[in-house]
């Protein structure tokens, strides 16, 4: 479920200023040259995966549309604009009227990707679609590095729950973002309450240790928290020695206390001990719950204990030591004139180093084997072959400057799902590997 379902009067701010400047250097130059209105085709693409990343997660999508939309160049930014001398008059004045009216196809989000998948197309006027390049970087780059790092964990955890908590470790403004797209790589709640309402996620949260710590007694806390939130509550048992706190909290609740949440030490030892008194208490159906520096790895290494969900932070909200995904926004072909039926050009930027480009605007689509797992990502710019007409990636996200394919979050994460399965088994493994999928040019 996303803000619009919801009806929340979430207000997004002018985007304009999400960019560089030599963007709006390059269209003074443009306008100038009479190059401004050349017909024009980017792609947003990652020439290769962060070390050791099997595939990609596409996130952010609606984020990008979102910022498109709000893409407008008012009074105060205009005047911003002129006091610095970033551009002349008559540029000005063309930011005035800005609204972007081109074309966008992408990987519908929640999709996999892999090296040189065209995961966004931007489509119109030189002038119109290069202002946008940083705001959609900025957006892709974070939310689809999150995301990620947040279907690696969802895969490691095997279906056991899992919480983002990582409001602390980041921006204010970043931690909404990363919320949402922990979301949709497989995350079943945040703690983060603007993320909740802006996005319509599942929210969560109890108590700190500082609770404990205010009151006299860990008795007194546990009871205090109970007697405010109930027997369902979730009581943090490790202030002080964790099998006392365990007694104490399942004599105050009862067998039927929702749960208890373990926040340091050796949480693979200390889940077994607690699993064991909780039984022996009668608390059979009293879960737990870890956190604690998690990653996938440790999530992982936690799959035999008797753990029933883990809180995420740290790790989450930086990508798991991948904070962004590389990815570029390059211009691949163009219109030799401004003549709306010229035909388009392909272009390519020609560099050593590994930073080369292929040119030509591009349909993308999975080529499945007999079992329907997917076994190759062929990206082509001439004609579909026919076998792979029902298998193409691209969907249509704005048209004529209109947003006409938003969706509610829920379907992005499933669709994520879906995805993440139909690929081969060794996609989820955490060890270091190649991209699962080779990546064919046709």
């Amino acid at each position: 479920m996303n803000a619009a379902d919801l009806g929340l009067p979430v207000d997004v701010p002018s985007t304009a200023l999400f960019t560089d400047q030599y963007e709006l250097t390059m269209l003074q130059a443009a306008l100038r040259a009479g190059t401004a209105d050349r017909r024009s085709v980017f792609e947003v693409f990652t020439r290769r995966l962060p070390e050791g990343r099997r595939y990609g997660v596409v996130a952010g999508t609606g984020r990008v549309l979102d910022a498109v939309e709000n893409f407008r160049f008012d009074a105060g930014v205009i005047g911003f604009l002129r006091d610095q001398g970033i551009v002349d008059e008559s540029t000005l004045e063309w930011l005035a009227g800005y609204r972007f009216s081109g074309d966008i196809w992408g990987y519908p989000e929640g999709e996999v990707y892999f090296p040189g998948s065209p995961i966004l197309r931007v489509e119109g006027s030189f002038a119109e679609c290069v202002l946008l390049e940083t705001v959609i970087l900025s957006i892709l780059n974070h939310d689809s590095a999150i995301a990620a790092a947040a279907s690696r964990m969802s895969a490691a955890a095997g279906g056991r729950r899992l919480i983002e908590m990582g409001a602390r470790r980041t921006h204010e403004l970043a931690a909404v973002a990363s919320a949402r797209a922990a979301y949709v790589g497989g995350f079943g709640a945040t703690s983060d309450l603007a993320a909740g309402f802006r996005y319509g996620i599942p929210t969560v949260g109890t108590s700190a240790h500082a609770f404990t710590l205010l009151h006299d007694s860990e008795r007194d806390a546990f009871r205090a928290q109970i007697d405010s939130l109930g027997k369902g509550t979730t009581l943090l048992v490790d202030t002080y020695d964790v099998a006392e706190a365990v007694r104490t909290a399942v004599e105050l609740a009862g067998t039927d206390l929702g749960a208890v949440r373990i926040d340091s030490g050796d949480l693979l030892l200390v889940a077994h001990r607690v699993r064991q008194q909780l039984d022996e208490l009668g608390a059979t159906g009293t879960k737990i719950v870890v956190t604690s520096d998690l990653d996938e790895y440790a999530i992982a290494s936690l799959a035999a204990a008797p753990v029933d969900a883990y809180g995420v932070g740290t790790q989450l909200v930086t990508g798991s030591g991948h904070p962004t995904c590389s990815m570029v926004y390059k211009l691949v072909a163009r219109a030799e004139s401004a003549d709306p039926k010229a035909p388009l050009v392909p272009v390519a930027k020609k560099s050593t180093g590994g930073k080369t480009s292929i040119g030509g605007r591009k349909w993308a689509a999975r080529r499945v084997d007999a079992e329907g797992v997917a076994e190759a990502e062929i990206i082509g710019t001439g004609p579909v072959p026919a076998e792979l007409a029902d298998r193409q990636l691209l969907v249509e996200l704005v048209k004529g400057g209109e947003v006409i394919a938003r969706e509610p979050l829920d379907t992005v994460r499933a669709r994520h799902m879906d995805a993440r399965a139909g690929l081969p088994m060794s996609a989820i493994q955490l060890s270091r590997g190649e991209p699962v999928l080779p990546t064919q040019y046709v």
